[in-house]
């Protein structure tokens, strides 16, 4: 048998940071015989115009949702009064796969400290600038970071992950599938109960 478990997600997806506990107590429970493959969805395209007011209103009222419903999940309101906000998330999935060529622990990393500056810090991933500084902050090789921000391969690299989320029919984020010998399940996404993912994860592994 071979299994895999697809953890599909954006670093700007205000929805991925809310699951961020939820995941990493459930890959520490996760059987060390099922593979975890982290995919990016790419929410938005590039784009320099800032976001519409109504989107605006409408992020920011998801904010306050997923703060009432998932425990200890904050964010700093901050961020639209002291950025430019565009609905431009495809940097910031550059910014993961650049990091990841440095070393597959920085895929982690890079999200989670995208993660904090966007929601605690106020600050703008969509900015290069800021992808850059994070950079710096994590001890990357900022000059070859910078570099592979930019890069065409890093770009392909992106739209190949994207397509891969596609094939495994993953259309919103965060999203779990399960693939175990070619079969494909989706998982349903548990905001506060981690052990329940692990059960349905372990229900299709044990089906013959």
């Amino acid at each position: 048998m071979t299994a895999v478990l697809y953890y599909v997600h954006d670093p700007m997806c205000s929805w991925c940071w809310g699951f961020s506990s939820a995941i990493t107590d459930l890959l520490q429970k996760l059987p060390q015989d099922i593979k975890v493959e982290r995919l990016l969805g790419g929410l938005a395209k590039d784009s320099d115009v800032t976001m519409p007011e109504s989107m605006q209103h409408y992020i920011k009222t998801n904010w306050s949702k997923i703060e009432d419903r998932i425990p200890g999940v904050k964010f700093n309101f901050d961020f639209w009064s002291k950025c430019t906000p565009r609905r431009s998330t495809y940097p910031a999935c550059r910014a993961v796969i650049a990091a990841r060529k440095q070393g597959n622990e920085f895929d982690m990393k890079m999200t989670r400290a995208i993660q904090q500056a966007y929601y605690q810090q106020a600050r703008n991933p969509s900015d290069n600038s800021t992808l850059i500084e994070l950079a710096g902050e994590l001890g990357l090789a900022v000059t070859e970071f910078t570099k592979d921000l930019s890069s065409t391969e890093t770009e392909q690299e992106l739209i190949n992950e994207i397509n891969r989320s596609k094939e495994l029919y993953a259309e919103s984020y965060p999203s779990l599938v399960l693939v175990k010998d070619n079969e494909s399940f989706t998982i349903p996404i548990e905001y506060t109960d981690s052990q329940a993912m692990l059960d349905a994860i372990l229900d299709h592994i044990n089906k013959n």
